[in-house]
């Protein structure tokens, strides 16, 4: 398994692939747009292309973009459904600009009613976002925490959507955080498999293509989502390591969000790379 983390995409844009190479990153996952802002930022062209080139010398593979946080493929509100669509068809076409594999978002929240409610309005917006975007670049749903009503926090409801849209660009990445405060145990090993298992039967285990490792500052199904370093949480460092030695899942990436309230990325990747089984 590939291991890296979220890297700063500060001035000047291309730099984050020299951040990345100096922590030991070997894939990583960048903001294209403030996260927090409808308003697209321009990535200056000199620096899509010295991204590209700087990554060609790093091979830091794969980057993934990560989405804003406003996105709401669910919502009822005409304006904030339009935009959350251009703001993904916009990470998307960046993504490929710069040699990303694809987007990982969220979906957005249900605001209380059933996923059955607003199925088709979530399926009909991916199903634009991926019409208007080259074909090489994948939608990545990520599993959601669990709180606000907000859409993934259960394999079956990724699983729906992913069955009613029907493409081969949609793929998974799982939050561990997320998932454990969403009430999925994988900390316990049985309960791991039981995951994977459930998974490869509702949506193909191949379409899981990573991870965010983190660990939860929240206790296990408390719908909150608060990141912890590596160990230093409530998940521990078993379930890490039963992750990246498990057999089925050796496709897959594993990236950082941790707050690095006491261990650097640099030391938690390090620790990371020492549970793999060789």
């Amino acid at each position: 398994m590939k291991f890296g983390a979220h890297i700063s995409t500060a001035k000047p844009f291309s730099d984050s692939v020299l951040r990345a190479k100096e922590i030991g990153c070997e894939c990583m996952q960048i903001f294209a747009n403030p996260p927090q802002r409808w308003n697209p930022s321009v990535i200056p062209v000199e620096e899509v292309a010295r991204f590209r080139e700087l990554n060609k010398e790093a091979q830091i593979r794969p980057t993934i973009i990560h989405s804003i946080y406003l996105i709401n493929l669910a919502s009822e509100n005409p304006f904030y459904y339009e935009q959350s669509i251009k703001s993904l068809i916009d990470d998307m076409q960046k993504a490929y600009s710069i040699g990303a594999i694809g987007v990982n978002t969220h979906l957005g929240s249900t605001k209380g009613r059933e996923l059955d409610e607003v199925l088709l309005k979530v399926v009909m917006a991916i199903k634009q976002i991926l019409a208007a975007t080259n074909e090489e670049t994948l939608f990545i749903i990520e599993n959601s925490a669990g709180a606000g009503h907000i859409i993934g926090d259960t394999i079956e409801e990724i699983g729906k959507i992913i069955q009613s849209v029907n493409s081969p660009r949609v793929k998974v990445l799982i939050d561990t955080a997320h998932a454990f405060e969403s009430g999925y145990n994988l900390r316990d090993s049985d309960e791991l498999n039981n995951f994977i298992n459930k998974f490869d039967e509702l949506i193909d285990i191949q379409k899981l293509i990573g991870f965010h490792l983190n660990d939860s500052k929240t206790a296990l199904n408390s719908k909150h989502d608060r990141h912890a370093d590596i160990g230093k949480g409530e998940i521990g460092l078993e379930m890490f390591k039963n992750i990246i030695n498990h057999p089925e899942l050796s496709h897959c990436f594993g990236i950082l969000e941790t707050p690095q309230d006491e261990i650097s990325w640099s030391e938690q990747l390090e620790s990371l790379r020492k549970m793999e089984e060789k």
